[in-house]
């Protein structure tokens, strides 16, 4: 009887482990438990570090598929994923053509801000779990978007939406899905999701609401078997800005709504690799006017705009491919002596600027409660984070510094220079959603550039 690729793993130490044996990515193991197998090549490495045997190995003979085609009563809607496991429930949002929008599946564990957390451009290619059950109870506005459009394919929730119940909303959440063509399920064990990728990784699935009601699970499998993952993709391009443009609005107050930063002291060119637009409020806040230039935009096309300092932004997708052209781009930057702050993808191509290395986490951070130790000051701060990627520290420059980490798995959250102007960190210091511990680092960015005038 062959083993499971799960237990296979387990023997393995995990994993982390199965991928050093093995010599492959910790993506490549998540898709062995995706497809259920291990291909051949490694068999050899495998059954050295188990003491498993070939037929431990080999799958056993195609037998009667289980029938999947039987749609519980009242289910209108499913997430399958790449395993063949559906999760049954009701759709929302819009219905799906038949192949339904496929990515990453991920949980976050933000209590508020739901609105901020779809129109986050961090989040393209993936599917959303959300762990907090009472989502839509606010409904939607105008002023809490991130981004003109939705980046993430879908969402996964435990109850279904309510009437909003808040003197902002403008809009059913249901409603506004369906005016972006967005898909999403409730009635779903997001608990029973959540467990699987803490567990197991991210797995790939499909978001499948038919306005007919037919399920074809075969091919919604097959969707998911088949996609590629987000290692080695380049998202930025798809989330960036078309050309660049200026931005002056600040930051939301009570009682007053967005105000216009008119009297700005510094100049600021923002490198759009799918930013928030709460970052670019905060840097209008700080004093900043902001040159947002897309994310192909050359040191060239950077400078030639005379900023007093570069701002690197967040985005979705894997670092090492945006950096294919954004690293040389980031370099000639750092090569001025101008003030450089990164945040997020920023961060990480900021590190592989500097000849760092980057790589695919197991299952990441997303949520407005993820606490960070300032190795700089000993304070811990509660952040808001949405990364899938993540710096290797032991590969970072001797002149670059370890100055925040993870109090979850230790993994690096931020670095600075220490022979240049130039710092940045993994988490999300404008929050929205989330807590404003970590404002502080846009005027240390201001700091700097006043330094250098």
């Amino acid at each position: 009887m062959a083993y499971a690729v799960d237990i296979i793993v387990d023997r393995l130490g995990g994993a982390e482990a199965a991928a050093r044996l093995t010599g492959v990515s910790t993506e490549a193991v998540r898709k062995w438990r995706q497809a259920g197998a291990i291909p051949s090549r490694h068999w050899a490495a495998v059954m050295a570090a188990t003491g498993l045997t070939f037929a431990d190995l080999q799958a056993e003979p195609a037998g009667e598929k289980p029938d999947m085609t039987d749609v519980p009563e009242g289910a209108t809607a499913c997430l399958i994923l790449a395993d063949g496991t559906v999760f049954w429930g009701r759709g929302i949002g819009a219905h799906t053509p038949a192949a339904g929008p496929v990515g990453e599946v991920c949980f976050n564990t933000g209590m508020t801000g739901y609105q901020e957390t779809l129109t986050d451009p961090s989040y393209a290619g993936q599917i959303i779990a959300f762990t907090f059950p009472h989502i839509g109870n606010v409904g939607t506005n105008n002023e809490d978007l991130e981004a003109g459009t939705v980046a993430a394919r879908g969402l996964v929730v435990q109850q279904d939406i309510t009437e909003p119940s808040n003197w902002r909303s403008g809009q059913h959440l249901d409603a506004w899905l369906k005016a972006r063509a967005i898909t999403g399920v409730s009635g779903v064990d997001t608990r029973a999701i959540t467990v699987r990728i803490r567990d197991g990784g991210a797995p790939t699935g499909v978001l499948a609401f038919p306005a007919d009601g037919r399920f074809d699970l075969d091919a919604l499998r097959a969707r998911a078997t088949g996609w590629p993952g987000l290692e080695g993709m380049d998202l930025a391009k798809d989330v960036t800005c078309a050309q660049t443009y200026v931005w002056d609005e600040t930051q939301w107050a009570w009682g007053v709504g967005n105000g216009r930063q008119d009297a700005p002291k510094h100049h600021v060119v923002a490198v759009d690799f799918g930013a928030k637009r709460n970052i670019l409020r905060c840097l209008a806040s700080a004093g900043c006017r902001v040159t947002v230039v897309p994310a192909t935009a050359t040191a060239d096309d950077i400078l030639r705009h005379k900023p007093d300092g570069v701002f690197l932004s967040n985005g979705p997708g894997d670092p090492a491919a945006t950096g294919v052209y954004a690293v040389p781009a980031i370099q000639g930057v750092l090569a001025t002596g101008l003030p450089v702050f990164g945040i997020c993808l920023g961060h990480q191509l900021l590190a592989r600027a500097l000849g760092a290395s980057t790589y695919k986490m197991d299952r990441g951070h997303r949520g407005a409660n993820q606490p960070v130790k300032d190795l700089t000051t000993g304070k811990v701060e509660i952040t808001s984070q949405n990364h899938g990627f993540a710096v290797d520290p032991k590969t970072l420059p001797a002149s670059a510094v370890v100055t925040h980490v993870s109090l979850f798995d230790g993994s690096n959250e931020g670095l600075a220079c220490s022979d240049r102007p130039a710092f940045s960190v993994q988490y999300h210091p404008e929050a929205s959603p989330g807590p404003s511990d970590s404002h502080y680092l846009f005027g240390r960015f201001v700091a700097m550039m006043e330094g250098r005038a």
